[in-house]
């Protein structure tokens, strides 16, 4: 397994579990067995309403000492209802109650979206606030309080782009450690990931697969990226599944990648991407696949209704 190096010496293994859209009663048994297959990265948001199912796995593989606490990597992220000052603590303790631990390795804004507490998904602008009223320099500066009391090792940020990166910045004390947003060949993020480098930021890459599991409505004409003909060519080449070369491509640029699955195989399988060795040519190749798209589209926070638009999300 590979590793990313945050600047105190800790280590984020390369390739987490995934658990956006695990159900529970798949979730937990997803989670075991990927402990037991190797994982040591978890990836879990309040958001997701899965925690107490996550926590339950994860309490099941520790209890049966297939890891220990101290071997394993557990990111949770804030939602967007508790960005104020006051409510960022008891959001953080909620998660780990649902956890069943002590602290979480990362904690990371998920959104740079500010709703009203009562709001899981906004509906009319009501359910907004504003910058002017509550700033994401708030919301950081309670996220260095976390750090600072040892409930989160570390602290970053999801979904953040340059220009909201430079307003934490200005906040002072620490910097972001974390950026998690989609990437994948269709999304390569390059201006992003040489900003975070330069910066040094690590990135986490969701939605490696093309979220192939939101077809649904809108998204039922999203290109197809497991069945991309160049995917599949460098795959059929090094003998593994597109999934698995999708994942190495992560790897390859020293990005973490969090493929979610429920399934043990396909657990099983997304591990192994880590042996996987792309070589220039499948770099380049996938680097000219010459299909540009977002999956992950931020338009359940943006328009009309909302104060918000899509350049306070992405570049």
């Amino acid at each position: 397994m590979n590793y990313l190096s945050f600047k105190n010496g800790d280590q984020i293994p390369i390739i987490g579990l995934g658990t956006w859209k695990s159900k529970p009663g798949e979730v937990s048994q997803a989670v075991y067995w990927a402990i037991q297959a190797g994982y040591r990265h978890i990836d879990c948001a309040a958001v997701y309403q899965n925690e107490t199912e996550v926590g339950e796995g994860i309490f099941k593989a520790i209890s049966e000492g297939l890891v220990t606490r101290e071997e394993l990597f557990v990111t949770s992220k804030l939602w967007n209802n508790s960005h104020k000052k006051d409510q960022v603590l008891p959001a953080l303790q909620k998660s780990l109650a649902d956890l069943q631990l002590d602290y979480v390795d990362l904690y990371l804004i998920h959104w740079p979206i500010a709703l009203k507490a009562e709001v899981g998904f906004p509906k009319s602008r009501e359910d907004f606030y504003t910058y002017d009223e509550v700033s994401i320099g708030e919301t950081w500066k309670a996220m260095q309080e976390l750090k600072e009391k040892g409930l989160a090792k570390h602290i970053g940020v999801s979904n953040f782009n340059q220009n909201k990166l430079n307003e934490l910045f200005e906040v002072g004390g620490q910097k972001p450690e974390m950026n998690q947003v989609e990437m994948q060949p269709y999304l390569p993020q390059e201006s992003l990931v040489q900003f975070c480098l330069e910066h040094g930021i690590l990135m986490t890459a969701y939605s490696p697969l093309g979220s192939p599991d939101s077809r649904a409505e809108k998204h039922a004409n999203d290109p197809k990226l497991l069945v991309d003909p160049v995917v599949k060519e460098i795959a059929d080449k090094h003998k593994v599944g597109p999934g698995q070369i999708l994942i190495a491509w992560s790897i390859a640029r020293d990005i973490a990648v969090i493929p979610k699955s429920v399934h043990q195989e396909r657990i099983i399988r997304n591990l192994a991407s880590a042996n996987i060795l792309l070589d220039d040519h499948d770099m380049m190749e996938l680097r000219d696949i010459g299909i540009s798209h977002r999956f992950i589209d931020g338009s359940f926070f943006t328009g009309d209704n909302s104060p918000y638009e899509s350049s306070d999300l992405f570049d």
